[in-house]
């Protein structure tokens, strides 16, 4: 019997506390950040040969690095794995954690075995930061595995709170929302390792900008938690303030047009999303003027239709071959 698991993770909209995920912040600070995933979606199909693979609906097998080393982690002889997306590579939404999240789940339920979502995320993040090298937070992990909208704190262990949006105020959101591709590229790495080092030589303008984004993750929860989009735009907007003064390269003349125009159009706060140097551009409109928002940083970008994603990872289909072709499930 072959067998091939397709699953999926999704990615997220960072709203706060970004930077304060990434180590060593965590351990001598505690870190807290504001999420909530969305429904743009890595799909890994992992499989114990190529043949049930493509039967799957693994149209290649790819051979990149994250892809690689999580084939390894798994440890499962003549195993192959590919990786998806429905969002753009360096968009700024942890499209990369999601892979990498979607992989170890797909890879262990072919092991037989199902990851509790703080164990996904653990993995997930150990594959990224021990066997790729990357200078990167625990966030995105944990906002691939768990889905929805949520406030995370990082300190001696994770601590995972899911917010409840009441009402119709998920669907003020995103209608209030628009989600920005810039089309430039990100290179978050370098940038989260120039933050980190900024910090630990004990920059004031570092410091206090770091204080201050945590504490924002703790505001916009707050807001979130009593559906006040409009408190959770303002937020926002003063999250960017702090957000760039970490690092030159966080901004780019692009982002900048983007939130000049956006702000003169009614947005009530606009934020460069993951580490930003590129990617999508988050603005929350004033109600009411969310389309005349849009339209005036349209010309600088593409818009990128989003939905709220509450689930986080998922196994999506179950292939079982016989090895003689005669039975499939």
């Amino acid at each position: 019997m072959t067998r091939a698991i397709v699953a999926r993770a999704p990615t997220r909209l960072d709203f706060g506390g970004g930077w304060t995920d990434v180590p060593p912040y965590t351990e001598r600070e505690g870190g807290a950040v504001c999420s909530l995933a969305i429904a743009r979606y890595a799909t890994a199909t992992a499989a114990s040969d190529e043949h049930v693979a493509r039967r799957a609906g693994a149209a290649a097998l790819a051979d990149d690095a994250l892809t690689a080393a999580a084939l390894r982690r798994a440890g499962i002889p003549g195993a192959v794995a590919h990786v998806t997306a429905d969002f753009p590579a360096g968009a700024g939404l942890g499209g990369s954690s999601a892979c990498g999240v979607a992989l170890a789940g797909a890879l262990a339920m072919l092991r037989d075995v199902q990851l509790a979502p703080n164990e996904l995320a653990a993995l997930s993040r150990a594959t990224e930061v021990e066997d790729l090298g990357v200078a990167g937070g625990f966030q995105d992990h944990y906002a691939a595995a768990y889905g929805g909208a949520l406030l995370l704190g990082f300190a001696e262990c994770a601590s995972v709170e899911p917010l409840a949006i009441p009402g119709r105020s998920a669907d003020d959101l995103l209608r209030r929302s628009v989600l920005l591709y810039t089309g430039e590229s990100r290179l978050s790495g370098s940038t989260v390792a120039a933050v980190r080092d900024a910090y630990l030589a004990g920059e004031s303008r570092t410091v206090a900008a770091l204080a201050r984004i945590k504490a924002l993750a703790d505001e916009m929860a707050r807001a979130l938690r009593g559906g006040d989009v409009d408190a959770l735009g303002r937020l926002v907007g003063e999250h960017w303030v702090h957000q760039k003064a970490l690092h030159p390269t966080i901004t780019t003349p692009r982002i900048d047009a983007i939130v000049e125009r956006a702000v003169r159009a009614g947005a009530l706060g606009v934020k460069a999303l993951g580490a930003s140097g590129g990617g999508c551009v988050l603005a929350i409109a004033a109600d009411g003027r969310e389309d005349e928002l849009a339209r005036a940083i349209a010309p600088l970008g593409e818009r990128l239709d989003f939905a709220i994603d509450w689930d986080g990872f998922q196994v999506v289909a179950v292939l079982d071959e016989r090895h003689d072709d005669e039975h499939a499930s």
